[in-house]
């Protein structure tokens, strides 16, 4: 879905309801951007470690390789991502107290 089509299901909408749809296409868009760079960048990095001699099939060896490579690497990314929006979450708590305090 583009940005037109998102925008057209609320012709009639406010001015708030239209900067919010535009939020979360745009949210959605950098999603699906990131998600498409995590795969190549994945992708191509186990290709290179596992598939030493690349030919029209991969090995038994190759492709449990590849297997293990790729689900230690989304493992990674999900510790890694977790991690992270639980610390912008503490530190916008954190700025939350300091401004009621």
């Amino acid at each position: 879905m583009d940005l037109s089509s998102a925008l057209s299901g609320i012709k009639g909408g406010s001015a708030q309801e239209k900067k919010e749809a535009i939020k979360a296409q745009v949210s959605s868009e950098i999603a699906m951007a990131n998600a498409q760079q995590l795969i190549t960048k994945a992708t191509e990095k186990c290709f290179a470690k596992c598939v030493t001699s690349p030919s029209t099939s991969l090995s038994s060896k190759e492709e449990k390789c590849l297997g293990s490579c790729l689900e230690r690497y989304f493992e990674a990314f999900n510790l890694v991502s977790s991690t992270y929006v639980r610390r912008v979450a503490d530190q916008r708590g954190a700025g939350a107290a300091d401004l009621v305090a």
